[in-house]
């Protein structure tokens, strides 16, 4: 038989406001609200405005997360020719220029961490329009390294500096599944999309990755591709179609936002089904850049629309510590 006056737990604290500064699993008891609350992790699921790039662009790259982003590349809205290969790193609160890409482009498959970024292919200038050139950044500068077989514009990036991959994209004329993968010292051919796509977007490591919309000509696609570093599968598609979006985060638990389609929709994805968020973002907008994880994210730049490019930035926050109300029946 149990001696229950042998237990004892932590006595619940009881006060008259809330406590200004609680520590995460705190509880206590609101004599004046007659409410017990709690400090946890809730769900927010919303967008709120950040600072500006210095630059206004679309279509550029971008690495990091939400308090130590980089941007890079990009178009500034003059034509299909005016392409920038400006770089600028965000702190959480604002953004720093520092450095410039060695083959100036956009519509970059971009991916990495702040200070150990690649970007690679794009649409560039005269006379190479489709490079295949790959460059990595080191916090600093850029360095090139060893090019693609296809150049292309428009396709997904996912993993780090050193195990990367490039899917899809318009090797010209039109989309293409074509996906290549980098060691950290050459590229070689992995198995292709199961669906043809151009300005799709990508996120996850090389061995779990996530390709999301594009434009699988002559309409955007919905379809989604999970990708084990062998082979491609096909999981549930985007509730609204789109290209020219932004993603970031895991193969299962992402966040896809913005892009050419109607109105300013934001999923999540918890790597089984796409979920639509009532809040999508404040300014509605293509060829967005992204950066960070579905519970703290960043979307820069892009088409307001096209061709206004725009410096805007905006954070997502996912999830956050907040006072909550226990419900005790």
């Amino acid at each position: 038989m149990t001696a229950y006056t042998g237990i004892q737990g932590q006595n619940i604290l009881i006060v008259s406001s809330d406590p200004a500064n609680p520590t995460e699993g705190q509880i206590w008891y609101n004599s004046t609200s007659n409410l017990l609350k709690g400090y946890q992790f809730a769900n927010i699921n919303t967008w709120s405005s950040g600072g500006n790039l210095n630059t206004a662009r679309n279509m550029g790259g971008g690495a990091g997360t939400q308090t130590a982003a980089v941007g890079f590349g990009g178009g500034l809205g003059g034509g299909p020719l005016d392409q920038t290969g400006a770089t600028e790193k965000y702190n959480g609160t604002s953004w720093t220029t520092s450095g410039t890409m060695n083959t100036i482009r956009r519509n970059i498959a971009s991916a990495g961490t702040q200070t150990a970024a690649l970007g690679a292919t794009g649409y560039g200038t005269a006379p190479v329009y489709l490079p295949a050139a790959a460059e990595a950044f080191n916090g600093s500068t850029w360095t090139s390294l060893s090019s693609l077989a296809t150049g292309r514009s428009g396709a997904a990036g996912a993993g780090t500096q050193t195990a990367a991959i490039a899917a899809g994209g318009n090797p010209g004329p039109g989309a293409s599944t074509t996906v290549e993968s980098y060691n950290g010292s050459s590229w070689t051919s992995a198995t292709s999309l199961n669906t043809k796509r151009r300005y799709g977007a990508g996120c996850g490591i090389q061995t779990a990755a996530l390709v999301v919309g594009g434009l699988n000509d002559p309409a955007a696609t919905a379809a989604t591709e999970s990708y084990n570093g062998t082979s491609w599968t096909s999981v549930n598609s985007l509730n609204t179609a789109r290209f020219a979006l932004g993603t970031i985060g895991t193969q299962t638990l992402s966040l896809a936002f913005g892009g050419s389609g109607p109105g300013t929709p934001t999923e999540l994805w918890n790597g089984t089904s796409w979920t639509s968020n009532p809040t999508g973002l404040s300014t509605a907008r293509g060829n967005i850049g992204g950066a960070g994880t579905q519970t703290a994210g960043l979307g820069f730049g892009g088409s307001t629309p096209a061709p206004a490019v725009t410096t805007a930035t905006e954070a997502w926050t996912g999830q956050a510590l907040a006072v909550r109300t226990i419900t005790t029946s």
